[in-house]
């Protein structure tokens, strides 16, 4: 019988975040996210929710609308500056700058439009005003170890990591 994903269970699966309108892939997790069923929810609820009661070797597909998980898109978070103004270190599309207001709070922006005379920065999450599918397939659902429980996934061991680093991106 196999087992299925429920809390206490290690699990390890692969992703990918599909723009539902356009059918653009716009994330993709190809190594094994390993994680730890009701004692590490990596992923938004609705995810864990449909995770639960599926085996390895299970694909799913989980429809999420961003807005219920960062809000609509909020306009006033997008600044067009003159280039000469900014940093040449930001000067890069895909860049994130990160700011503190007067009360200390941060805020990540990422540089979306650069053109001769201006750079715009968006401080919208990407997923913003748009919905998502997440295609997630399931490739190992065991008990975890308490070590596991406690660290809230899978344990690297030296090994592991060392081949990690070695390996071509």
């Amino acid at each position: 019988m196999r087992e299925t994903i429920q809390d206490g269970k290690l699990v390890e699966l692969t992703y990918k975040v599909t723009d539902k309108k356009s059918g653009h892939v716009l994330s993709a997790v190809e190594f094994p996210l390993g994680y730890v069923h009701g004692h590490n929810e990596i992923l938004a609820p609705a995810v864990h929710a449909e995770l639960e009661g599926k085996s390895a070797g299970d694909v799913i597909e989980v429809p999420i609308d961003c807005n219920h998980i960062y809000g609509p898109r909020d306009e006033s978070l997008v600044f067009t500056d003159y280039i000469e103004n900014v940093p040449e270190e930001y000067r890069q599309i895909g860049t994130s700058i990160l700011t503190e207001n007067d009360k200390g709070e941060t805020r990540s922006f990422l540089v979306t439009r650069i053109d001769d005379k201006t750079l715009t920065v968006d401080g919208n999450n990407p997923l913003c005003g748009r919905e998502v599918i997440f295609t997630l397939e399931i490739l190992t659902v065991r008990d975890a170890s308490e070590e596991e429980i406690a660290a809230g996934g899978t344990i690297a061991g030296e090994a592991d990591v060392d081949a990690a680093l070695k390996r071509p991106l």
